[in-house]
């Protein structure tokens, strides 16, 4: 069989199963394939249905609406560059 090492586990995330796993009755471990089968289910793998919806814009975005911004936010001086 396997194995399947997390390295940098985050504490909380670490307490948080170890709870979940006491409150079924289970070792850390086959809590954690528990989970892992449930998210990789071909029922839950639908990703769509897991997003929210997109949001509608006010207005249509076309090239002349995006161009107007930047131009704005280039003339204003607060333009900043992305890191």
């Amino acid at each position: 069989m396997s194995g399947l090492l997390i390295k940098d586990f985050p504490p909380e995330l670490h307490r948080k199963l170890k709870e979940e796993a006491a409150r079924h009755h289970r070792s850390m471990t086959r809590q954690a394939l528990a989970l892992l089968e449930q998210a990789l289910s071909a029922e839950t793998r639908n990703a769509a249905g897991l997003l929210p919806k997109p949001l509608k814009p006010a207005k249509p975005v076309t090239a002349s609406n995006v161009v107007a911004v930047i131009r704005e936010e280039r003339d204003s001086g607060k333009a900043t560059l992305p890191k």
